[in-house]
């Protein structure tokens, strides 16, 4: 996304590339298809705008693994977020004192998603690729070190890694010794607005872009999104749906949640976002949609139809209660055994009974972790919402009466992307403040509806108690 001065959009550009999941829990993508997309992504917006931008700030997804040789080639396919093949591991940890200790210090969750546990896989795994490994670094460490031959990551980044102190901002060597490293492995840690503009030539010609163009290294997205939505006061928190969904808050320290293990990730030196993500956001509604509707490849018009099919049916869809634990569970369950579960079907239920549920249980995952991360630091009185969902009436109106809060559209445009835009204002010290205000005297809300919450309330205790009623017999068939 292109932001000009005014704080407006001027161009967008989007390349996607393939996941791959040779077997079951692996998933891995190729860096350099990534790095591809990125610099094809750059060149686009130069065309688009007809100009070389005034610098370039990013937004990253969390928790990839590279192992990269000194020339910064990688030497195996990335393993994603998503990746969940160290699960045992991270069970395992979890049980100990040595993870507690990990937690407390890392602020991130002891679970397969993270470094430190895939780290200690590919030990025990792959022991000859382990041992060639320069660095192990993260997709935006690799596109950064193509940009300026340097191994560096920011703080955001590395604080969900498992193996950062999020106090003493640097490298934990307890757990770098239990991941087999040393801290000569990995890249060294800078804040988020830490700026470069020393662009390697070729580079620079092929992208055409000025050669003293300032790059921004940045946060993560979940960091960035919650500056983007404006979620800085007490009360307030950003719930984000995309593929999978996070609610979050910002907060002078850290929250600690052993159980539920929120996390903790560093927007910059002195401020934390904590909070919890979910697998199954949007992902589990094109599941819904592609399983029940034969869609294979749903579009624009098919979510609306859909949307408009779930209007039909009353809240709690008769009764009908949905599990979305499709693609296992993190906040606040961590467990990756867990499975999706339709229960207390009857003769009534329709195919858009099914679809209704199937939203509603997304939604009830969500609410869950709202009050996870309630119960742990403060009262929440309003959720800012962004990503995709946030243009159906449907979806929106049902978040609000399933959570009882007040939700609120502050930022149309993509709120990590605004939020990277941000941390380059401050890096750049650029006179921004007409478009960098609050824009919350102007907002969209969304208010609940008082008779829907007690049909939610009901629906919500079942939801909960229906997961902790099959969690056993959930793990046996996984087992199998």
């Amino acid at each position: 996304m292109s932001i000009n001065f005014d704080g407006h959009s001027v161009g967008m550009s989007q390349h996607f590339y393939p996941v791959k999941s040779s077997e079951p829990g692996y998933s891995e993508q190729d860096p350099a298809v990534i790095l591809e997309a990125f610099t094809n992504c750059i060149t686009d917006i130069v065309k688009k705008t007809g100009r070389s931008p005034h610098a370039i700030s990013f937004s990253c997804a969390m928790h990839s693994v590279i192992p990269v040789d000194s020339n910064g080639k990688a030497l195996a396919d990335m393993m994603t977020w998503a990746d969940s093949r160290s699960e045992d591991i991270a069970q395992k940890l979890r049980a100990t004192t040595e993870g507690a200790e990990i937690y407390h210090t890392s602020g991130t969750p002891i679970h397969a998603s993270t470094p430190l546990c895939k780290l200690i896989w590919l030990r025990e795994n792959k022991p000859e690729l382990f041992a060639a490994t320069h660095k192990f670094i993260s997709i935006k460490e690799y596109i950064w070190y193509h940009l300026f031959n340097e191994f560096q990551v920011d703080y955001s980044i590395a604080s969900s890694t498992g193996l950062f102190d999020i106090k003493k901002l640097a490298w934990n060597p307890e757990a770098c010794n239990l991941a087999g490293i040393t801290i000569d492995k990995l890249s060294s840690p800078v804040n988020t607005t830490y700026k470069r503009a020393d662009l390697n030539d070729s580079l620079s010609k092929s992208l055409t872009l000025n050669p003293d163009i300032s790059f921004i290294i940045g946060a993560s997205d979940g960091c960035c999104a919650n500056l983007g939505s404006f979620v800085t006061e007490p009360g307030v928190a950003s719930l984000t749906i995309g593929t999978s969904g996070a609610v979050r808050i910002t907060s002078p320290q850290p929250v600690y949640n052993f159980e539920a293990m929120i996390f903790n990730y560093l927007l910059d030196e002195k401020t934390f976002v904590c909070g919890g993500a979910v697998n199954n956001g949007g992902i589990a509604l094109n599941w819904l949609i592609k399983s029940f509707l034969d869609k294979k490849m749903p579009g624009h018009t098919d979510y609306e139809d859909v949307f408009n099919t779930m209007a039909t049916i009353p809240a709690g869809s008769e009764g009908l209660v949905f599990l979305p634990y499709l693609y296992g569970e993190r906040a606040p369950l961590w467990d990756t055994k867990s499975c999706g579960v339709f229960f207390n079907i009857k003769p009534q239920h329709t195919q858009a009974h099914f679809l209704r549920a199937g939203l509603e249980g997304i939604c009830f995952a969500l609410n869950n972790v709202v009050q996870t991360v309630e119960k742990s630091s403060a009262p929440i009185h309003q959720l800012n919402i962004s990503g995709g969902f946030i243009t159906s009436k449907v979806w929106t109106q049902m978040l609000a009466d399933i959570t009882g809060k007040k939700l609120a559209i502050v930022q149309q445009e993509d709120a990590s992307a605004i939020g990277a835009v941000f941390l380059a204002v401050d890096a750049l010290k650029l006179d921004a403040k007409e478009w960098k205000q609050h824009p919350a005297d102007n907002p969209v809300n969304i208010l609940p509806n008082p008779n829907n919450r007690q049909t939610y309330d009901k629906s919500f205790s079942i939801f909960k108690r229906l997961y902790n009623d099959l969690k056993d017999t959930m793990h046996w068939v996984h087992d199998l």
